[in-house]
């Protein structure tokens, strides 16, 4: 367990220390240890002072994230870990072992003691896993069979940031309509009923197991492949260099130094700006390709040989025909936007192409219920049905060093038969009334093939759109592909003016 000189006290009858701030806000609540505990200095003026109360804006669709320590701090990482054990016990009364796991950011550390603390008063034990990526946290819950998991991180997010990703047994998502809500209902509850007995931590050491596993999915014939690595000085930094060896293929590493702050650029490889430096570092030392991981290294985006960025579309489509080589028939799910060849080519390959919404919730909630083999995501997030139905960066990187490895052709020419369309990439629109918006949009384009799986989706015969809500911001989100650049053009120019004005189509 990592030392912090800045937590120097302990609740009566537990062992674990916790900040000044978690303990003050304890005394604000009327935690009922603080009435036999000797910090309890001042005591009724203190519990006389408002309650803190947790910003309910820290709870998004699918995850725990926000601004530290001014919307996510100590005190509410406390709470968060008591509704959390609280929710997990109501679920499962048989539960046990909640595996926790950090990143790399300053803020992982006091936030990771303060959850312990929470979980461990309802009486539950906490397999401390350390400094892991996302698929780390996956990997124990569903390798060890643990009954729950939480991640410390905030991904993509810039450093000012925390939060955390919750996950119940067999890896199962929790999301805001499976758990999320419940539990930020709980967190406003003033006192919680804890546990006459705490539970215990447990230091677990996952690395070998780990490396063993992703290991699995590498294939026994590889040809020499260089590949350069963009970290962003995030858990990619750690987790590469454990799976990885001289004899698997050539690393050349960019920015694995660990570090919260990032330095370097924001671990969020979507961002175009993002990926100069990669790009420049894999035609510079004449790499087979580049990936750039996220902060949490559960999500990757390629470039290719050239410097190109590889689509997330791109990258679904050739390992889905991958996997439909050594069997067909199975079932491949794929986020809405991606473009229409990930559907002709998985048709073709002789899979069954299933449509899903955005979202790693709705994704491996499908992949559960059609039993499918894999599924990928624009933002960079692929899953396997061997992962527990889960995302892996590590595994990806994996998949794409044996496809390149066994075609022994470039990545830029693996791709290209299947970029057959022209897209214009998510645009973002600010809007008063996304509803209306999109009701707008229905009527306006009433002569073509509508559906509403995620906002709307528009499909013509040479080009198609689609336009969903933002769940956290009045924001309207567009994708719109067609078979010709000139077509893209004046396609967007026409769903543009009625996003912005509701004006007939041009």
């Amino acid at each position: 367990m990592e030392n912090d000189s800045s937590l120097e006290r302990r609740c009566p009858g537990t062992k674990y220390k916790l900040s000044q701030a978690v303990c003050k806000g304890r005394q604000r609540v009327n935690y009922p240890k603080c009435m036999v505990c000797g910090y309890r200095e001042n005591a009724d003026k203190v519990i006389d002072e408002p309650v803190v109360n947790i910003n309910s804006g820290i709870f998004k669709s699918y995850d725990i994230r926000g601004l530290f320590p001014s919307e996510l701090n100590e005190h509410a990482a406390q709470k968060i870990g008591e509704s959390f054990g609280k929710f997990i016990k109501d679920e499962n009364s048989a539960a046990r072992n909640i595996v926790v796991g950090r990143d790399m950011r300053s803020s992982s550390l006091s936030l990771r003691n303060s959850l312990i603390e929470g979980i461990t008063s309802m009486g539950l034990d906490v397999i401390n896993i350390g400094v892991v990526s996302t698929d780390g946290v996956y990997f124990a819950v569903g390798n060890y069979k643990f009954d729950a998991g939480v991640m410390i991180t905030a991904s993509h997010n810039p450093a000012k940031y925390n939060g955390f990703k919750l996950c119940r047994e067999k890896v199962i998502p929790i999301s805001s309509d499976t758990g999320l809500e419940a539990i930020a209902r709980l967190v406003k509850t003033p006192v919680i009923q804890t546990s006459a007995k705490p539970g215990s931590t447990i230091e677990k050491e996952i690395f070998i197991d780990y490396r063993k596993f992703a290991l699995n999915f590498l294939s026994k014939r590889l040809r020499p492949l260089r590949i350069v690595v963009d970290a962003g000085n995030g858990m990619a930094g750690k987790i590469v260099p454990i799976v990885f060896d001289k004899n698997v293929c050539e690393i050349v590493p960019m920015y694995f130094k660990l570090d919260g702050n990032f330095p370097n650029h924001e671990p969020n490889p979507l961002l175009q700006k993002n990926l100069v430096d990669l790009q420049k570092k894999v035609v510079e030392t004449k790499a087979n390709f580049g990936v750039a991981f996220d902060g949490d290294a559960d999500r990757c985006v390629f470039v290719d040989e050239k410097g190109g960025i590889v689509g997330g579309d791109m990258i679904t489509t050739i390992i889905a025909k991958e996997f439909l080589m050594k069997k067909k028939g199975e079932t491949i799910i794929y986020d809405l936007r991606s473009s229409k060849a990930t559907h002709d080519e998985i048709k073709s390959a002789g899979g069954t192409p299933v449509r899903e919404r955005v979202g790693h919730s709705h994704i491996k909630a499908t992949m559960r219920e059609k039993e499918a083999v894999f599924a990928g995501e624009l933002s960079g997030h692929y899953y396997y049905r061997d992962n527990f139905y889960a995302d892996s960066g590590i595994i990806t990187l994996i998949q794409i060093i044996n496809i390149i490895s066994k075609k022994n052709i470039p990545l830029s020419k693996i791709v290209e038969p299947f970029k057959r369309y022209h897209a214009t990439g998510e645009i973002n629109f600010e809007v008063d009334n996304k509803d209306a918006r999109i009701e707008q949009l229905a009527s306006i384009f009433s002569d073509g093939k509508i559906d509403y799986l995620d906002g709307i989706t528009v499909e013509y015969n040479d080009w198609w759109f689609n336009v969903r809500k933002s769940n956290t911001e009045p924001i309207l989100r567009l994708n719109l592909e067609a078979k010709s650049q000139k077509l893209l053009l004046e396609k967007t120019k026409s769903v543009t003016k009625a996003i912005n004005e509701g004006a007939p189509a041009l």
